[in-house]
């Protein structure tokens, strides 16, 4: 039996999906995954959320819509967000980018109209030898404790969005992680969509595979610690 909706349910299905992607102030990343999106998510709304006064907020291609926010992935989701007119949106970051099987598995889980917080498998696209090794421990953490971060690209029901609340600005790190955890104790099933998105390992090539990695899992147990106390 073929579970391919046909095409003209799958045009429907991303009419009714709005795309955030927040940029950072003079990111150029987001580019390359505006340009795939291009030519899959033709009828799906997109947008492009810049740092104030990001001179590249001028410069986006028709079929996106620019916003400006203040600076900082809280900020700028919140915006970008606050700004969708779809029934689902999807949350990326600007150096995502998608691999032959994401496109396919999203309409398959907007089809299926869950109501939860979708994440994707995780995949880098360069950087260190070592990089497989972090993908195993994202997409093993993501699986085993219910932790899946903003680079695996949240999908979620608007209605879901407004339950989840606004992120939190005031965290100096992890609004994703922080969002996760909140999704835990509203009830929220998390659940992985069946494909992969690729991400930058950049941070990991200019600041050191030992080092960033550290440094991420050190932020990842804190955060943790803290979010944990307050279930």
């Amino acid at each position: 039996m073929n579970d391919t909706p046909p095409a003209h349910d799958e045009d429907e299905l991303f009419a009714r999906l709005s795309i955030v992607i927040p940029v950072g102030p003079g990111d150029r990343a987001w580019r390359g995954l505006v340009a795939q999106l291009a030519q899959v998510a033709l009828k799906s709304q997109l947008l492009l959320v810049f740092a104030d006064g990001d001179a590249q907020a001028s410069d986006v291609p028709d079929h996106c819509v620019a916003l400006s926010a203040q600076p900082g992935r809280a900020h700028q989701l919140n915006a970008g967000v606050a700004a969708t007119d779809g029934e689902w949106m999807w949350l990326l970051h600007a150096d995502s980018r998608l691999r032959p099987d994401t496109w396919p598995a999203l309409r398959d889980h907007l089809a299926g109209t869950p109501r939860s917080l979708g994440w994707f498998g995780l995949a880098f696209d360069d950087g260190p030898w070592l990089m497989p090794l972090n993908a195993l421990g994202a997409n093993l953490r993501a699986r085993w404790f219910g932790l899946p971060f903003g680079d695996q690209g949240f999908v979620l029901h608007r209605e879901d969005a407004a339950r989840l609340g606004p992120f939190d600005p005031g965290l100096a790190f992890g609004e994703d992680h922080a969002m996760v955890w909140r999704a835990r104790r509203i009830g929220l099933p998390l659940r992985r969509i069946d494909g992969t998105l690729a991400t930058s390992a950049r941070k990991y090539a200019t600041q050191g595979w030992l080092r960033t990695t550290a440094r991420h899992l050190r932020l990842t147990a804190i955060q943790a610690r803290q979010e944990s106390q307050r279930q």
